[in-house]
């Protein structure tokens, strides 16, 4: 189903375990194929809670993990001995088993400040190799994805599709500060999955669509977009 514009579908499921098992196994393929036309594969991920369920049925997956470079979309600005720390749910929740073999690549880079990591994280993004095979974005109820969060300074130039900037430091509203890839980097895909869960989610989704600017729900910067195909696996259920 398609509503946004054609390259966005739609794969709506009653349960979370059956997203998650589809949603794992679509990957799977996406990075399987990669490696067989290209002989590596690079991932994209984001954090939270919501692609814990996915991240540990893709990890169960017969891939050739040390040919797989996995990057994050998004980092609070904390070391990885934080329980907030991306990076480490990530490792903890994917690369675990034969995916363990994998390369992670981590948006913090131990400077003071997310500012002046901006560098050292613009080189980390711009070695790996692009298109990335995959990138795999969630959504909050306000409508950010990755850390583009409405309201947050320097926004309109990170949604910026067309920017010069891969990583940005973003200090959202009455949030801690974070690293970002923009969206000419996370658009910079051979597709891009969108994945959420819940009532509220589903809300946020369907205002999303509807007209109304971009900065005001940046995940419509990724809905609205023509250039990259995206598809969307969501359920009601939390």
């Amino acid at each position: 189903m398609s509503r946004a514009n054609a390259s966005v579908t739609e794969y709506p499921f009653d349960t979370t375990e059956a997203l998650a098992d589809a949603l794992a196994e679509v990957m799977a393929h996406r990075i399987g194929d990669a490696l067989s036309a290209r002989g590596r594969a690079t991932l994209v991920v984001s954090g939270g809670r919501t692609p814990r369920d996915t991240f540990v049925r893709l990890a169960g997956k017969a891939v050739a993990w040390r040919d797989v470079t996995v990057a994050l979309a998004d980092e609070r600005w904390v070391p990885t001995s934080d329980p907030a720390s991306n990076e480490t749910f990530v490792r903890r929740s994917l690369l675990t088993g034969t995916a363990a073999s994998a390369q992670l690549v981590g948006l913090y880079t131990g400077d003071a400040t997310p500012e002046a990591g901006e560098r050292s994280c613009a080189a980390r993004i711009e070695a790996l190799a692009r298109p990335f095979d995959a990138v795999l974005l969630g959504m909050g109820d306000d409508g950010h994805t990755a850390s583009l969060f409405p309201g947050s300074p320097g926004l309109t130039e990170a949604l910026d599709p067309a920017g010069s900037v891969l990583c940005r430091a973003i200090r959202p509203p009455s949030l801690p500060p974070r690293m970002t890839l923009t969206l000419r980097a996370l658009l910079d895909a051979r597709i891009v999955f969108l994945l959420f869960k819940g009532v509220g989610k589903l809300t946020a989704f369907e205002t999303a669509l509807a007209d109304g600017p971009i900065e005001e729900m940046p995940i419509r910067a990724v809905l609205r977009q023509k250039r990259v195909p995206v598809q969307v696996y969501w359920t009601p259920r939390n």
